[in-house]
């Protein structure tokens, strides 16, 4: 995500980072482009469930994401609404630190 004057971190009690950024509505109909990051602690298994349950990929595809994020270092996953895309990318996250994996995605404009 890019930075503007009027952002705002904000850090939940769960340790994911948000940015709240004012957009406009041509930004918010914008497609935007969901990435998930390698890391060395989240499983595979974990990884597949949240890209099928969160992301709503099929078995075959979330397993080939996955693959190529840990060859890679990075993936790119679907492409969405900003709303939609933040949502996603938020649940994903909140049950990755429930869970104790540092798994994270982020957002860029298509």
């Amino acid at each position: 995500m890019s930075a503007s004057d009027t952002d705002t971190d904000v850090e939940t009690d769960a340790g994911i980072d948000l940015e709240f950024v004012v957009q406009d509505e041509e930004e918010l109909e914008r497609p935007y482009r969901v990435i998930i990051h390698n890391d060395d602690v989240t499983t595979f298994e974990f990884v597949i469930n949240i890209l099928v349950l969160v992301f709503e990929l099929t078995f075959v595809r979330a397993t080939h994401i996955a693959f190529e994020t840990h060859n890679t270092g990075a993936s790119y996953v679907c492409t969405l609404p900003l709303e939609e895309a933040k949502s996603k990318v938020f649940k994903a996250q909140f049950a990755a630190r429930q869970q104790g994996f540092p798994l994270t995605f982020s957002i860029e404009p298509e």
